[in-house]
């Protein structure tokens, strides 16, 4: 308990937070895993969720005014941390192969070089992106495209915030030894310059990943928080004896949500096959469906298919404008049944059917 303790200035769990280090060496062999403290050793940090590491994360780095950037449609609960911060949320057009590249470009274009090397507050400070399984459009970044992004994003100056909770549920990549997945994320690839990315995994709580002086920032916000946390819910390291990633647990979990997947575009093709668009998502767990000829799913959604036990989210609710019209809409296949999905997409189509 003495490492765990409430009463230490930094709460730490050793144990933990080594295991964790070595999983990132294993994984992904960041390059400042071997740095000396002096030259931005690799540090972790370990919150209570993704949530609240990108929420200090969002606290530490905006000031109102700032401009930021990111690919909507996204997660609504990176929207609803931003909104509050009085930051400019610039829009980055996407594909379902996530970020394009040229038009992150043209985004740019607007700022000079000199502005770059004046560091201009006007410069966007980062880029945030969910590159595999984008939630909610299933959208997952090239490594191709990761490579031009990353470049943009030297010769512009900004941060990349890499937000990755659905790494090991990629579905069409070969598998490893190491994991599911061939992918690499934006910090460990081969050209990197590694102050450059700041990731977020989504591991048992959650840890973010950088180097020593960025953390040392990031610890300061959340301080408290994690003062009192530990006040709340006091751990010993032994809970951490033991702890180990399974490997054939991570395949099983990829095949489960792959079967699922499928088991939901089979039910989408049999029944919105002529009444909606969509593409297989590549990791995950949900289906990004555009619905033909309803400009706005709200009402939709949220009255006559709920009235049906119909559970989906309109599409409006992951747009920077919470308001703004959308015709899509987003299904989960995480805990439904195959027969349950038949069943909800049987009644999506009545009631499509019927709002036409």
């Amino acid at each position: 308990m003495p490492t765990a303790g409430p009463l230490r200035a930094l709460p730490r769990i050793p144990e933990l937070l080594s295991w964790l280090k070595d999983f990132q060496r294993s994984l992904h062999d960041p390059p400042t895993a071997n740095y000396s403290p002096e030259q931005g050793q690799m540090e972790v940090c370990v919150t209570t969720g993704s949530q609240e590491g990108l929420c200090k994360v969002f606290e530490m780095l905006i000031n109102p005014g700032d401009n930021i950037l990111l690919d909507a449609p996204t997660y609504s609960g990176t929207l609803a941390a931003l909104r509050p911060l009085g930051c400019n949320i610039i829009n980055v057009p996407s594909d379902q192969h996530g970020i394009i590249p040229k038009a992150l470009k043209e985004i740019l274009s607007t700022w000079s070089s000199d502005d770059v090397k004046n560091r201009s507050h006007h410069l966007p400070k980062f880029l945030y992106t969910i590159p595999n399984g984008c939630n909610p459009t299933g959208n997952s970044l090239s490594t191709e495209r990761k490579k031009e992004i990353y470049q943009i994003a030297r010769k512009y100056d900004f941060l990349i915030i890499e937000d990755d909770p659905y790494y090991f549920l990629q579905f069409e990549k070969q598998k490893t030894a190491n994991c599911p997945s061939t992918i690499p994320h934006f910090y460990p690839l081969p050209f990197r310059e590694p102050k450059r990315v700041l990731p977020d995994y989504d591991i048992t709580a959650a840890s973010a990943m950088g180097t020593k002086r960025f953390l040392g920032a990031y610890r300061q916000v959340v301080q408290v928080e994690k003062f009192c946390f530990c006040l709340c819910k006091p751990m010993g390291s032994k809970h951490y004896e033991f702890m180990t990633f399974n490997r054939s647990f991570a395949f099983r979990v990829v095949d489960f949500y792959r079967t699922q997947r499928n088991a939901m575009l089979i039910a989408a093709d049999k029944w919105l096959k002529d009444l909606a668009e969509w593409y297989p998502p590549a990791a995950g767990m949900f289906l990004w469906i555009k619905i033909k000829g309803i400009s706005d799913t709200q009402q939709l959604i949220m009255e006559k298919a709920l009235q049906k036990e119909v559970l989906l989210v309109p599409g409006g609710a992951f747009n920077i404008d919470d308001s703004e019209p959308s015709s899509y809409v987003r299904a989960s296949f995480s805990l439904s049944s195959p027969a349950q999905m038949d069943l909800a997409f049987q009644r999506l189509a009545n009631l499509i059917k019927e709002s036409l």
